[in-house]
């Protein structure tokens, strides 16, 4: 059966104009119609902000939970409804704040869900504050004087907690999104996918780099398994390693040629250079990288716990309660 993105769409958005949840939900509508799988095969968890808003606009299951807690409770809609693809919304605050514990052990258990981190540096539901992935000396209203913490990076996150699938990509580059929200989806396990985008009231530009195509030639590197890492307007640069970092080399200079680049290995078991990539681009002269930027397979929690509870009852003599009771002695009472 074939779908279109109307078939996933309900209700009218109410998000700001040009906030990047408008982006983000067409393409994540038009993604869940080319996977093809039926709406109600699908749920929607999310958590508090704006972004969580989302599920109220999927012709899904869904739920909008509390905050924080949308990890536990797309863990809880995995266990008992194993069939059901689920896809947890999540803002910076919402899932790597109050809910960053959940999403560090997520990550840890390799549930088969999809967590989606729309990430726009700010508290925007509560007006302006500082979030977790807000900038050293970042301005706000509970930071008016700059706050003194460093920030989270995602990457850093999923990738410590030994997760095994992180993409990222960029609100408004719509054809890129879906197809990395469909290599999320066919990944086994917990898929991490980073979207950036602005918040045009309480934060815009702050992805101003790589949120128009223009700015993405110039300032991001899309990877993809088992191609090159070149980049730039005419694909004139390219990385290299060097030493236990990577390097940044124009093509054609000093004797570098396409043979002389890494080609990007996303299902290597060895983390060590995905990591390199997914921390690029932080005012340090290399370029955002965006795609799938590690997946690897490894046992999932769900597949396993369920494995190890049918191991458990063939080796019982109950089935069930009313055979648990009549395991012991019984005694009628006239």
């Amino acid at each position: 059966m074939e779908f279109t993105s109307n078939d996933f769409k309900k209700g009218q958005p109410r998000w700001c104009p040009g906030c990047g949840d408008h982006f983000f939900l067409a393409s994540l509508h038009k993604a869940m119609a080319e996977i093809g799988k039926e709406p109600w095969r699908n749920a929607v968890i999310s958590g508090i902000g704006c972004s969580s808003r989302l599920p109220h606009y999927m012709a899904t299951y869904g739920m909008n939970t509390i905050h924080g807690r949308a990890a536990a409770i797309a863990t809880g809609c995995k266990i008992v409804n194993p069939d059901l693809t689920v896809w947890q919304i999540s803002g910076d605050g919402d899932g790597l704040a109050i809910g960053g514990n959940h999403f560090i052990h997520a990550n840890r258990r390799n549930i088969n869900l999809n967590i989606i981190l729309l990430n726009n540096r700010i508290y925007g539901l509560t007006k302006g504050q500082y979030s977790p992935t807000s900038p050293r000396g970042f301005v706000s209203k509970s930071s008016p004087y700059g706050t003194v913490e460093d920030p989270f990076r995602p990457a850093e996150l999923c990738f410590g907690a030994r997760g095994h699938f992180f993409a990222r990509t960029v609100a408004t580059d719509g054809a890129h999104t879906v197809e990395v929200l469909k290599a999320a989806d066919a990944h086994k396990g917990t898929s991490v996918t980073e979207v950036l985008q602005n918040c045009v009231i309480f934060n815009d530009g702050t992805h101003e780099a790589v949120y128009n195509k223009a700015g993405r030639a110039e300032n991001a590197i899309y990877v993809e398994h088992g191609k090159p890492l070149i980049f730039g307007k005419d694909n004139e640069f390219g990385l290299v390693q060097d030493g236990f970092g990577l390097k940044k080399v124009r093509i054609g200079e000093n004797g570098i040629t396409e043979k002389d680049i890494l080609v990007h290995d996303a299902h290597c078991q060895d983390n060590t250079l995905q990591l390199k990539l997914a921390l690029m681009g932080n005012g340090d002269g290399f370029p955002v990288a965006l795609g799938v930027i590690r997946d690897v397979d490894a046992p999932t929690y769900d597949d396993s716990i369920i494995a190890q509870i049918e191991e458990v009852k063939a080796q019982k003599k109950y089935h069930n309660f009313a055979e648990l009771l009549e395991t012991n002695d019984i005694w009628e009472v006239k």
